[in-house]
């Protein structure tokens, strides 16, 4: 089974070797047609400590590292924008 990648942005890089990225999805609601946007906050393991608040960056899907962790940081893109 493949692993899922996400792309999100970098909202916290406090912890030692962890980021927290924020994943945005937008959906269509059922019922009003709207679209609609939620977010989801997900720690991912960052060997290195190699990003910072507002990068760019895709996550991938691993085997846990520590009791929340169960992602980590595929390489990095540049700064998000704005």
């Amino acid at each position: 089974m493949p692993k899922r990648i996400l792309r999100g942005v970098v909202v916290s890089d406090k912890n030692e070797k962890t980021v927290v990225v924020k994943v945005e999805r937008r959906f269509t609601h059922p019922l009003f047609k709207k679209t609609v946007r939620r977010s989801k906050n997900y720690q991912a393991h960052d060997e290195g400590n190699a990003h910072k608040v507002g990068d760019l960056v895709r996550i991938q899907e691993c085997p846990p590292v520590s009791k929340n962790k169960r992602w980590r940081v595929l390489g990095g893109q540049e700064a998000a924008a704005g």
